[in-house]
């Protein structure tokens, strides 16, 4: 299991602790965090910036544990400065230094950078941001030297497909399990632009706020389906997977240390009971305004690996949805803040 991480020491050194806590260091075999942000952004929101004396630090305590760490450097876009000799500079200065502290692996979705990483130690992994959903791409990022690919979380649910990127290829493959993105989402590529530039220091536009997200958040609140169309993986699920690998990736890291470690337990045990949107990286956001029942979601992936996706055909999801769906109360919601707070 890949396990997110929040970039400062303290996170790592209570994750590590809980996962001690509950045996579950051998599930483990890797944590990921973004580095400096005045180096490179990444595609994701990033909390905290370490300086590279704290991702040695941090090398060296999971190291301690025989768990890897991979550092994310992974934009969907450089604005072209990858390409100016500037851009060139920095970024192989900074692949070295991360090669010279001992970083396992280093995550990226820029193709040039995936080049330029063919001269180190370090192994590639390929975001999921470079969108790996055929063989021909799979085939494609391996050609060009990567190690491990992560592949586009639309074909979670498509086992053909996963069963065929398997078969193409000869390197790794990695499954994000916990990633609750709209299927097919129209917002995807933008939001990856904005975050590859607003995580960036020095190339942060003055953004009024996050049109993506707040539409996405919108479609479900108006239409609930779209939580049970996206292509998450239950806990209970994972074993399904384990003849298309036996990689899976926590999403998350922009969340808080506890939240991050009850979804490391959860999926390490491989079993869940209570509401779905509590473990989900996206929409979280909704967890105080519906119940999604894990227990009632049992089964449903046998259909879902079979499914053709063509929903204008099929009420499968419309029905788990008015099953497993129910909309918290304002007295329970209300209690549950108090509870909180």
């Amino acid at each position: 299991m890949s396990i997110p991480h929040p970039g400062h020491k303290y996170a790592l050194e209570r994750i590590i602790s809980e996962a001690r806590s509950n045996k579950n260091l051998n599930n483990i075999h890797e944590f990921y965090l973004a580095g400096p942000s005045d180096i490179v952004g990444s595609g994701r929101v990033t909390l905290y910036s370490p300086l590279i004396t704290d991702l040695k630090e941090m090398a060296d305590l999971a190291h301690e544990y025989k768990i890897e760490i991979d550092v994310v450097i992974n934009p969907s876009c450089f604005g072209g400065t990858h390409l100016t000799p500037h851009g060139y500079n920095t970024i192989l200065w900074y692949l070295n230094q991360l090669n010279n502290i001992g970083i396992d692996s280093i995550t990226v979705a820029e193709p040039y950078i995936i080049e330029l990483l063919n001269d180190f130690s370090m192994k590639t992994v390929v975001s999921c941001i470079s969108m790996v959903n055929s063989p021909q791409r799979a085939r494609f990022f391996e050609n060009m030297g990567a190690d491990v690919i992560t592949l586009d979380p639309d074909i979670n649910r498509d086992f053909k497909m996963l069963n065929a990127i398997k078969k193409s290829v000869s390197c790794d493959l990695r499954l994000m399990v916990n990633e609750g993105c709209l299927y097919k989402c129209p917002f995807r590529y933008s939001h990856f632009n904005l975050f590859s530039h607003v995580t960036t220091a020095g190339m942060k536009p003055p953004i009024f706020g996050d049109y993506y997200f707040d539409k996405c958040i919108s479609i479900r609140v108006r239409d609930p389906e779209q939580i049970i169309k996206s292509p998450w993986i239950r806990p209970e699920d994972i074993k399904k997977y384990e003849e298309i690998t036996p990689f899976f990736k926590i999403t998350g890291r922009a969340n808080t240390v506890s939240w991050i470690v009850n979804c490391m337990n959860i999926y390490c045990s491989g079993n869940y009971d209570g509401n779905l949107l509590e473990i989900l990286d996206c929409p979280s956001e909704l967890r105080d305004l519906y119940f999604i029942d894990n227990k009632k979601l049992e089964g449903c992936i046998d259909y879902w690996r079979d499914c053709d996706k063509l929903c204008i055909d099929c009420n499968y999801c419309k029905m788990v949805t008015n099953s497993a769906l129910k909309v918290i109360d304002n007295e329970r919601r209300d209690n549950k803040c108090k509870e909180e707070s």
